[in-house]
């Protein structure tokens, strides 16, 4: 069996990867710095799911933090692989604090490229974002498509890493994999985004805000399908960037009647205006990683969406608590 760091495990995608790798007799070394970029209660709930596994080792520390990288060539030896999915994510903080967005996710990557490098990991499958294909990409989008002009610091930002991390495979031979998420839901998701929004906003009776009129689309796909692609990305492939998700599309409006319909509760819908950073549409075409790594997503949205109102109804007493703003 194999053994991976793991960074941002304590993240919605992050979490699920340890999650799988564990149940498949692998050892994990995750890293987080539990950042109060959302709120960290739901951090906390995917981590203590994970410490105490067997085969799971756990530091707290940030990736912008060189030395501290370094530090873990020290503790543990042997990585097969890393899997950097450690990230300051999310649209409109971007533009308030571009920052930490810098800090995280370019000098984060380039200090978990020079571990890999003097500690010869063949592996490195980082994550990017469908944000990266800035305004107006053609439907379903491909790998090939226009990724130069980002709309804001965190997309421009993955563009960044991943240029860094096809130097690092050119000059050290470094074996790269680039996962471009498309938006991913599930139980225990990121908080700041929309389902995980409407679930708690309508479960709750309060207002659903929409921004815009509703007619901005997403292409979803649910958290297991994600981190099953993830984990098949770290086969050798050079140097390849891979759309993972988005490969089901729903406009933000029929988004709330389903989850009206799942919830079994009607939404308070106040509409703001649009917000200029982000994109009108995303809808991923996948089948360069169904070519590749035989990746196809097997659960549907509306089955997805369920199992998230079910984790939330179970969850209910700390879950509607979670800072949704």
């Amino acid at each position: 069996m194999s053994q991976y760091l793991v960074t941002g495990t304590a993240g919605f995608i992050a979490a699920r990867v340890a999650d799988v790798l564990l149940d498949d007799g692998h050892s994990v070394v995750g890293v987080d710095n539990l950042n109060d970029a959302y709120d960290v209660r739901i951090k906390h709930w995917r981590l203590n799911r994970l410490i105490g596994r067997a085969g799971f080792t756990f530091h707290e520390l940030d990736i912008s933090d060189r030395n501290a990288v370094a530090g873990l060539a020290g503790k543990h030896a042997g990585f097969d692989a890393v899997i950097n999915l450690a990230a300051r994510a999310g649209v409109r903080q971007s533009v308030e604090n571009p920052w930490v967005y810098y800090e995280s996710n370019v000098m984060g990557t380039l200090n978990l490229l020079e571990l890999a490098r003097h500690q010869g990991i063949p592996k490195f499958v980082i994550a990017s974002t469908s944000s990266i294909y800035g305004a107006n990409p053609p439907l379903p989008t491909t790998e090939t498509c226009d990724s130069n002009y980002p709309l804001q610091p965190y997309a421009a930002s993955k563009k960044a890493a991943e240029v860094l991390c096809y130097t690092y495979h050119a000059l050290y031979q470094i074996d790269v994999s680039v996962v471009r998420y498309f938006t991913v839901y599930g139980p225990a998701g990121r908080p700041d985004l929309a389902i995980f929004r409407f679930v708690q906003w309508v479960s709750e009776g309060r207002p659903v805000r929409v921004f815009g009129d509703g007619e901005a689309s997403r292409g979803f796909t649910y958290i297991d399908d994600i981190a099953r692609g993830t984990i098949q990305a770290l086969k050798p492939l050079g140097y390849e960037i891979i759309n993972l998700g988005g490969h089901e599309t729903i406009t933000v409006n029929q988004l709330v009647v389903l989850v009206e319909e799942l919830v079994g509760k009607k939404a308070q819908v106040v509409h703001g205006p649009a917000n200029p950073a982000e994109m009108l549409a995303n809808w991923a075409n996948v089948e360069k990683a169904g070519l590749i790594l035989g990746w196809e997503p097997q659960v549907g949205l509306r089955e997805g969406i369920g199992r998230l109102v079910a984790w939330y109804n179970q969850e209910r007493a700390w879950a509607s608590q979670i800072n949704t703003d």
